[in-house]
């Protein structure tokens, strides 16, 4: 199926409206592109009648009309003798030790068994020297479960916490599969496409995509999002590639100029989808998810399970293999949670005063200082804490929205390798960021809700690893640190941690803490009650807590 960008659907209907002979097909077409939802074979009648687009080299790109398009190829994917013997209760076992939920519908077939080995996956041997060269030794509790559902061809909804590995949970199958298509020709589109919600996060699965297809010859990649020279990414597109990892924006923008079509593509990851939708990019997967070839395989992977995305899975995942890993949507048990309550004007000093001492301490054991992130509510403020810093001695640097793609680039770069070891950061780095090594999180600003809080925290103590969260709060923030307790004191006891999230469950949250600011200032208000007490009781009151009145002091309200 070939995409048509809805600007050109109307043109595009009236052009197939004169090659029909009935009213009843143009009126089909016209209520097909009214709902956009391509018919295959009108939109490709149609684009027999355009003009063939142009390279910026004026050589002709074929519109995917013009020549066939190459069957996709699904093998059938098998795991090792080992694997196929296992019996039903020890799979489970498995599963259990790894901490893995699986869920499929009644009327679909058994989950694949979860594989703790690469060896077992029975990978493509080129993908296998690649995971050697990483030195990748096993797989982690979601790769374990997610691999075998992704290769064995069936669709997949992926929830698992922060950290968990779950970008190559995706990426090798995504290798396998393409590996196994036949040849992308210029003018192709790519075979399998992933989008996801910042260009930060895209740049990391490319990086991951290209580390486990390195000892493949000819295998190509492309990133395409916003904030880069769009020239280049058309360039790339227009050549041929085997896998495009994408923003929704920029995507449609070269979908809609032509650059590259969703013909071939036979594999779509949405990763990230909570955040995407939370960015408002649902227009744009719809737009793509719409105009896919209707065999295709879809792996949507979310941090969160909001009502929002089981909505989107609902739609366009096809009898699902459900993976959940860990206590999804709740903070990690790996990070050691410590609130500070300090006025506003105190803030920029105590963090100062905090990262100096750990500067010293640092220095005196003969150690590296640790990875820290600084979250910030504004970006002026982000560029100012990070001058605070820099003038303290200390190596830090800024991220943030206003910042150019090059010098975003710079910074995560600087921090990832050095020499920069505190990264200030607005929310644009509390998602899908992933940095080895980030031993402390520190919100100088706390966030609007819960969910934005797990995201920022789990940027520490990832894949195994333990970290610290350290949060200075005002009163401001009252109702979202009662929140945090509770969380914090459920973990420690070991109860289940769950809250709701997604956008419904934000508005709700920002709604009740607004409610509660309202209800203290009606409190404070109020005139103080009074409470008299008789003079033989009086010696058990602290004499600071009597009023000459002989009623309780206001600290009673402490």
């Amino acid at each position: 199926m070939s995409y048509v960008p809805p600007h050109l659907r109307k043109s595009i209907a009236a052009i197939a409206t004169t090659t029909k002979t009935t009213n009843a097909t143009s009126t089909t077409l016209d209520n097909t592109t009214a709902n956009h939802k391509l018919n295959s074979k009108s939109v490709n009648n149609a684009f027999s009648n355009a003009p063939p687009r142009r390279s910026s080299t004026n050589n002709h790109i074929q519109p995917s009309g013009a020549f066939a398009v190459p069957n996709d190829v699904f093998p059938q994917w098998k795991p090792s003798e080992r694997v196929m013997r296992l019996k039903p209760e020890h799979i489970e076992e498995v599963r259990l030790r790894l901490n893995v939920d699986v869920t499929v519908s009644p009327d679909s077939p058994p989950a694949p068994a979860p594989i703790e080995s690469f060896t077992d996956m029975c990978l493509d041997s080129s993908i296998m020297k690649d995971i050697a060269i990483h030195e990748y030794t096993t797989p982690t509790s979601i790769q374990a479960q997610a691999m075998p559902v992704a290769l064995s061809g069936r669709d997949l909804l992926g929830c698992a916490e922060t950290g968990s590995g779950k970008t190559a949970a995706f990426t090798i199958p995504m290798i396998q599969h393409c590996i196994a298509q036949p040849s992308v020709r210029r003018g192709d589109g790519p075979l399998a496409l992933v989008l996801a919600p910042t260009r930060e996060l895209a740049q990391q699965i490319e990086k991951e995509v290209k580390a486990f297809s390195q000892s493949l010859v000819s295998f190509r990649t492309a990133i395409v999002v916003g904030g880069t020279n769009i020239a280049d990414q058309r360039s790339e597109l227009r050549a041929g590639v085997e896998i495009v990892v994408a923003t929704p924006g920029r995507f449609i923008d070269h979908l809609q100029q032509g650059n590259t079509s969703l013909t071939r593509i036979s594999y779509v990851v949405l990763d990230e989808a909570d955040r995407m939708l939370d960015m408002g990019f649902e227009p744009q997967i719809r737009e793509v998810m719409h105009n896919l070839p209707e065999k295709h395989q879809t792996l949507l992977f979310s941090a969160t399970m909001p009502v929002e995305i089981e909505a989107l899975a609902q739609e366009y995942l096809t009898n699902p293999v459900q993976v959940k890993v860990g206590k999804v949507s709740s903070p990690t048990e790996n990070v050691s949670q410590t609130l500070e309550k300090i006025t506003e004007n105190e803030k920029i000093d105590r963090l100062l005063s905090l990262l100096v001492e750990e500067a010293a301490v640092a220095e005196n054991l003969g150690h590296r200082f640790p990875l820290t992130i600084v979250f910030v509510e504004r970006k002026t403020r982000c560029d100012e804490i990070a001058e605070a810093l820099v003038a303290q001695g200390l190596n830090a640097v800024a991220l943030h929205g206003g910042r150019t793609q090059s010098e975003r680039e710079g910074a995560l770069r600087d921090f990832r390798h050095g020499p920069t070891n505190i990264l200030v950061a607005t929310d644009v780095a509390s998602r899908g960021l992933d940095v080895t090594g980030v031993a402390h999180v520190v919100n100088l600003d706390l966030p609007k809700t819960m969910e934005d809080y797990v995201h920022r925290i789990g940027r520490t103590g990832r894949a195994g690893s333990t970290g610290r969260a350290t949060s200075f709060y005002t009163d401001r923030d009252m109702f979202l640190v009662s929140q945090i307790r509770k969380a914090i004191a459920d973990v420690q006891s070991g109860n289940t941690v769950a809250f709701a999230t997604g956008k419904v469950a934000r508005r709700k949250e920002r709604e009740a803490a607004a409610a509660q600011k309202e209800a203290r200032i009606a409190q404070s208000k109020l005139p103080p009650t009074s409470i008299n007490v008789e003079d033989k009781y009086k010696y058990m009151i602290a004499p600071a807590m009597i009023k000459k009145e002989g009623s309780a002091d206001d600290a009673w309200d402490d």
